[in-house]
């Protein structure tokens, strides 16, 4: 693990995404967490210690989801298929399928496995499945607050986790999207999925893969919005947490009452075209009952001090 200084730092933009905003300074006590991603290798240690089997590999529960066919309810995860064109990129259905059968063991479903992926993130776990690994671990999941000021690196108001150039000299410093999203990934990065955790350079903190590879699991409830700065020094708020669960929910979904926390990181699906979330600022709501081929997770501890 790597031990984060705490610090005093701004967090958010109003740069960019609505969500993001208000730039606002927090203060956050140190705290040391995981140098890179869980990846395969570790999370199917704990699988094999454990007997653990997580939410993509359980059907769901036909009274969360009203008025879903039945037989669209069956044990699964979301998989990003490329579409051969795209209408409307607002509508994300028209890459993303839920198929039957993926999990983390076959991240592209029925046929699919990880065995040359061991170094890779682990994907398909949702929140529940996160916290149980850290449990087991006798870790934590980083609050959005953390996460951020991991990601930064040392550095304070800068675009990315590296500076304010995307890809500096040329040289790509995360794994991303290079093309047309959803369409055509040309894969300048050495990339089309996912990477192994330590492929890019680390920040400043000498932590890996806090940018693009996959989305991460934070332990705040999602808000649509920051707080607003304080203007007093004496009132920046120490170790922030999200809002409260009530607020999480879709607007836009009123009949699925399904909590969402917060993810940060982006992930190789982030592109100049679409989701330019490859930011320490960016944040997305994930419900908590979901997994994709694109989000993961890693730990923190706190309470503890630098060795």
């Amino acid at each position: 693990m790597v031990w984060i200084p705490g610090a005093t730092f701004r967090m958010g933009s109003d740069n960019h995404y609505p969500e993001e905003a208000p730039s606002h300074r927090v203060s956050v006590d140190g705290f040391w967490i995981d140098r890179a991603p869980v990846t395969n290798r570790a999370f199917k240690a704990f699988v094999n210690a454990t007997g653990y089997v997580t939410t993509a590999e359980i059907p769901p529960n036909p009274k969360d989801y009203p008025g879903a066919l039945p037989k669209m309810i069956y044990a699964g995860s979301l998989v990003f298929s490329p579409p051969r064109r795209v209408h409307d990129l607002r509508d994300w259905s028209q890459w993303w399928t839920f198929m039957k059968g993926a999990n983390w063991r076959r991240p592209y479903g029925p046929g699919s496995n990880i065995k040359d992926l061991d170094d890779h993130p682990v994907v398909h776990v949702s929140y529940a499945d996160a916290l149980a690994y850290a449990k087991w671990i006798d870790k934590q999941l980083p609050t959005e607050a953390e996460w951020e000021l991991a990601a930064r690196g040392g550095l304070d108001g800068e675009e990315y986790a590296w500076g304010n150039t995307l890809t500096p000299d040329g040289r790509h410093m995360a794994n991303t999207w290079q093309g047309d999203f959803p369409i055509q990934n040309i894969c300048e990065d050495g990339f089309p999925r996912t990477s192994p955790v330590t492929a890019f350079p680390p920040n400043g903190y000498g932590v890996y893969d806090m940018i693009g590879n996959v989305w991460e699991w934070t332990a705040d409830w999602w808000s649509a919005r920051h707080e607003a700065d304080s203007a007093k020094p004496c009132c920046i708020p120490q170790n922030p947490r999200g809002g409260p669960e009530r607020a999480s929910f879709d607007p836009g979904q009123p009949n699925i009452r399904i909590p969402r926390k917060v993810l940060k990181g982006g992930s190789h699906l982030c592109a100049p075209n679409y989701c330019r979330r490859y930011r320490p600022a960016a944040r997305h709501a994930e419900p908590v009952d979901t997994s994709t081929s694109h989000v993961g997770f890693r730990c923190v501890v706190r309470n503890g001090s630098e060795r």
